[in-house]
């Protein structure tokens, strides 16, 4: 029960991108603390400058369209929370041995009917508040981009396991902090390459 308890554990701290620490929390130190955490949050913070990089090359389409901004949070953390689900599941899955390695190709095509139908769904909740705080047009790109980024998320949360599971590392740490950093600066981009095909600059 001991191992059990202490695997479970390891697994929850990697899954919040924290080292896998010694002892129980009230009696580590403050320096152990900051050491366990510090690597992942340095190492996302360069990470999240993709998305910063992405919005300054659009620049010109969100000065010519402010409404764009009130919905990129909502956007973007769409896609993380899609993807942080694939994750927890392929990540429980693979540790239980439901799944393999070579479950892979045939649980993507299922996990992109499941994004479909989610992004779909999620499409039409926000091209409502679309068309009330834009026009049709901010409907239509914000149910193309919710489709997409939720889609996108899905797809690389299912994936980003298998892929440190082949490469030797423990797929936990696939789980929230890396999955939505990598979701985030990938829907900010889709978001605003889907806005500047349809909406005037100026």
């Amino acid at each position: 029960m001991d191992v059990v308890s202490d695997e479970a554990t390891d697994d929850f701290h990697k899954s919040g991108g924290v080292s896998t620490m010694v002892g129980k929390l009230k009696d580590v130190s403050v320096r152990v603390l900051y050491r366990k955490r510090v690597f992942w949050l340095v190492f996302l913070v360069f990470g999240n400058l993709l998305s910063g990089f992405s919005i300054s090359s659009f620049e010109d389409v969100i000065a010519a369209n402010l409404v764009l901004v009130f919905f990129l949070p909502l956007l973007v953390d769409s896609g993380g929370n899609a993807g942080s689900q694939s994750a927890t599941l392929m990540v429980r899955a693979l540790a239980t041995g439901d799944v393999v390695m070579r479950d892979w190709f045939s649980l993507l095509g299922r996990e992109a009917v499941v994004a479909l139908m989610l992004g779909a769904t999620m499409a039409v909740a926000i091209s409502i508040i679309g068309y009330v705080r834009g026009d049709a047009v901010v409907s239509l790109v914000l149910a193309l981009s919710m489709m997409s980024v939720v889609m996108i998320g899905c797809v690389i949360g299912m994936s980003l396991p298998f892929v440190l599971n082949k490469l030797g590392f423990d797929p936990a740490t696939a789980s929230a902090p890396l999955i939505t950093s990598v979701c985030d600066a990938s829907g900010v981009l889709i978001y605003l390459f889907i806005a500047s095909q349809f909406l005037s600059i100026g």
